[in-house]
């Protein structure tokens, strides 16, 4: 029974909601992460391949997806680590693990830590909700194009007249040759497989990004939470304080009461 009391103890100072937010906070990242690097890569080649001979005319481009790819990385890196130190934070401020300790004391520091997680949560927040409507772009994107594949399969293969301009979208430079996928190019382009896998991946990147939102949301209610908690908690010490304080300077006004009565007598 000594055992199975420890175990039930255990089991009631873990962080469930904690928990389930590191847990979709670090599947949303994964994901995106993973995906979108896998997806950049994807479209570098596609284009590559469709839409422009001359490397120097998306020198831009590439730069610009090689950057992204390590902006991913650093993006994985910090939120492995911050997810880890929110799991640590819920541990030591849920209600269960003070109720378990009882003279669990909090300190103005300890405060000022749970407000500053609160106002860091709520910008990563903030952040990521733009990220999630930047993923969103790329899935635009590509569904247009598979749509115009749609309306290419119904139609003869040697249809010149279906195209698709990248040109437009402002992802290469006007004068990148040849900038138009028509006929069968675009047929062969949409027969590939990288075209429907990096389809998919920015599908699966954004519904992660989704997810990381909805984990910094949940994340944000904990951490409120727990600092009103920290708050209350502090109030309630400093009144036992008070009290415990008042006690002892009535008790020794009693002691010398009877002092002065004993040596009256």
């Amino acid at each position: 029974m000594g055992c199975l009391d420890c175990c039930i103890k255990c089991l009631g100072g873990v962080p469930y909601a904690s928990l389930l937010a590191t847990i979709l906070c670090f599947s949303g990242v994964a994901l995106f992460c993973g995906c979108g690097h896998v997806a950049l890569s994807g479209t570098l080649s596609i284009l590559e391949n469709n839409f422009y001979r001359n490397l120097s005319d998306a020198t831009i481009l590439t730069d610009m997806i090689y950057l992204l790819q390590y902006v991913i990385y650093g993006i994985a890196s910090f939120f492995f680590l911050y997810g880890i130190i929110l799991l640590a934070e819920g541990f030591y401020t849920t209600s269960a693990v003070k109720e378990l300790h009882g003279e669990f004391k909090t300190t103005i520091c300890g405060r000022c830590i749970s407000a500053m997680f609160v106002f860091l949560t709520y910008v990563l927040g903030v952040a990521w909700l733009g990220v999630f409507g930047f993923s969103s772009i790329p899935v635009f994107l590509f569904y247009n194009m598979w749509s115009t594949c749609v309306s290419m399969s119904s139609s003869s293969p040697a249809n010149s007249s279906v195209c698709v301009d990248m040109r437009q979208y402002g992802i290469i430079p006007w004068d990148a040759s040849p900038g138009v996928a028509c006929g069968s190019d675009l047929q062969n382009m949409c027969n590939s497989n990288e075209f429907y896998l990096s389809y998919h991946l920015y599908i699966v990147a954004c519904a992660g990004a989704g997810a990381t939102v909805i984990s910094m949301i949940h994340f944000l209610m904990i951490l409120s939470a727990n600092w009103a908690y920290l708050k209350d908690a502090s109030q309630m010490h400093t009144y036992r304080d008070i009290k415990t304080k008042e006690e002892q300077e009535l008790q020794e006004l009693q002691s010398n009461s009877k002092q002065c009565l004993n040596s009256y007598s």
